[in-house]
């Protein structure tokens, strides 16, 4: 069957078993913003001044009102990705001359990077005192059309979002489904996929805490001023009290520069409180570092012997350079020995192109001729960031007109065609009927002492949905809505 032939008969039986008329749509709405406000499906509204304040000027999450179509076997392999990558990132983290060698190039082009890599050679000459490494990941995929295959975007090792709301999406999924089916009877509410992401990655910070042996510290969120997806994080302090008893203070990166301390023997204190676990909800973009007070701060955090989430070399390894990199003949097979477990995560990496090479100028004579082909990416984390479609072209020549340095900054990858389909996206209680795509996370989390391994397991779901005309697709910087899984 020709390739063109077989997009269209999937897509077809995709909207044939989760498409809905927009009338039957419409009845959804009120349903869904009530449920939404009664079970802590919000975030903090930007027209409102005051709701950075917990409590304050709150407005739903944007969501799908239906679930998404996703293939079953693809579903399973993107969740069982998760130990896998749990075990790459610690092994990378573990390797400093590899991190710093691949980043070399890199740190020249953007001081972020090399900001970064300040902190982690610092500990790396002091000296690591906290031997206890805890990661909360979120492995992001998408369906390729053109391959069909499963591809992996990019793994997060800082500030994994969305775990406490996207848990809550597939329980507004499976509630709206139940009053659909009385009408639309091939729905089934059984096929939206159970998501207990919040509960798990509470219970991996609680399990990070009792390892530290000190019941007395607290658990110490980073967080960025005037927060308004305070409520996604609040779900994750909710059942980390209610399974471990750990109590939590909230700090800024600048309100650490003043309240943090460090003892004599490595112990972090926070006006007084002393800390067991750092869990970064900042941290990961330039904005976050508006002045060397920040700075200080991540520095001095790195430095105790608190249990941080993640860790400076964990950051780096999370970073696009580092993902680029272990795509490369030979590299993942450095830190991954196991053939099979090698060749399971290969299979998901598309392809990927550094371009601070020799070799590097053949694609970027392609990405320059078919610019439609490829999406150009700089070393951050945060959505809004990427480059596509025209301004691929015109950046990649804007980049050798200025002699090429700064081509070390960015790498290429193989841009991913998913399927679409039909969605109804509802933001500001406002709805509407939209051609979308969507991007699968799949949490995971890890937690390590030593040589002893207490956790590694996947831990849930994230789907984001976004109209198929937007290319970026982040919920928090507006591009896209939360969704869950309807598996085909």
């Amino acid at each position: 069957m020709a390739l063109s032939s077989k997009i269209k008969e999937e897509e077809n039986l995709e909207r044939a078993q989760v498409s809905v008329s927009k009338d039957v749509a419409a009845t959804l709405v009120s349903k869904a913003l009530t449920w939404a406000s009664l079970n802590g499906l919000v975030i903090g509204d930007r027209s409102i001044e005051g709701s950075v304040n917990p409590g304050v000027g709150i407005v739903h999450a944007p969501v799908a009102l239906l679930p998404s179509p996703f293939p079953e076997a693809l579903f399973q392999q993107a969740l069982n990705l998760g130990s896998h990558f749990n075990t790459l990132v610690d092994r990378v983290s573990s390797d400093s001359d590899f991190l710093e060698q691949t980043l070399a190039k890199t740190r020249t082009a953007d001081p972020f990077t090399d900001k970064l890599l300040d902190i982690h050679s610092k500990i790396r000459a002091e000296g690591i005192v906290q031997n206890i490494q805890l990661g909360m990941h979120r492995s992001d995929y998408m369906r390729d059309m053109v391959t069909g295959k499963l591809l992996q975007v990019e793994i997060n090792t800082i500030s994994s979002s969305f775990a406490g709301l996207g848990s809550l999406v597939s329980q507004l999924h499976r509630y709206s489904l139940l009053d659909v089916i009385k009408r639309v009877e091939h729905l089934d509410p059984g096929k939206v996929p159970e998501n207990n992401a919040a509960v798990a990655f509470g219970d991996v910070l609680g399990l990070a805490w009792k390892e530290f042996g000190n019941t007395s510290a607290a658990v110490l969120v980073v967080v960025q001023p005037n927060e308004r997806n305070m409520y996604d994080q609040f779900w994750l302090e909710k059942y980390l009290h209610e399974l471990h008893g750990a109590n939590v203070i909230r700090r800024t990166l600048s309100e650490l520069y003043s309240q943090a301390h460090l003892s004599s023997n490595g112990t972090l204190s926070v006006d007084g409180h002393p800390v067991a676990v750092i869990y970064y909800r900042s941290g990961y973009a330039p904005t976050d570092y508006p002045s060397e007070r920040e700075w200080h701060a991540r520095l001095l955090l790195e430095r105790s012997s608190a249990i941080k989430c993640p860790s400076i070399s964990y950051h780096l390894a999370g970073t696009k350079k580092v993902q680029q990199e272990l795509a490369k003949p030979n590299v993942l097979e450095r830190f991954v020995q196991d053939k099979n477990a090698a060749k399971i995560i290969r299979e998901c990496f598309a392809g990927l192109w550094g371009l601070d090479s020799e070799e590097c100028h053949d694609i970027i004579n392609k990405a320059i001729q078919q610019p439609e082909l490829f999406v150009l990416k700089p070393q951050r984390e945060g959505g809004g960031n990427n480059i596509y479609g025209s301004a691929v072209k015109a950046k990649l020549e804007e980049l050798l007109r200025d002699g090429g340095a700064g081509l070390s900054a960015y790498i290429l990858m193989q841009r991913i065609f998913p399927p679409t389909y039909t969605s109804y996206l509802l933001r500001g209680g406002e709805w509407s009927a939209e051609q979308a795509v969507s991007e699968l996370g799949i949490f995971s989390a890890y937690l390590r002492n030593g040589e002893r391994e207490i956790t590694n397991k996947d831990c849930g779901y994230l789907l984001r949905t976004k109209a198929s005309k937007v290319d970026e697709g982040g919920v928090a910087t507006g591009f896209a809505v939360l969704d869950s899984v309807y598996l085909l």
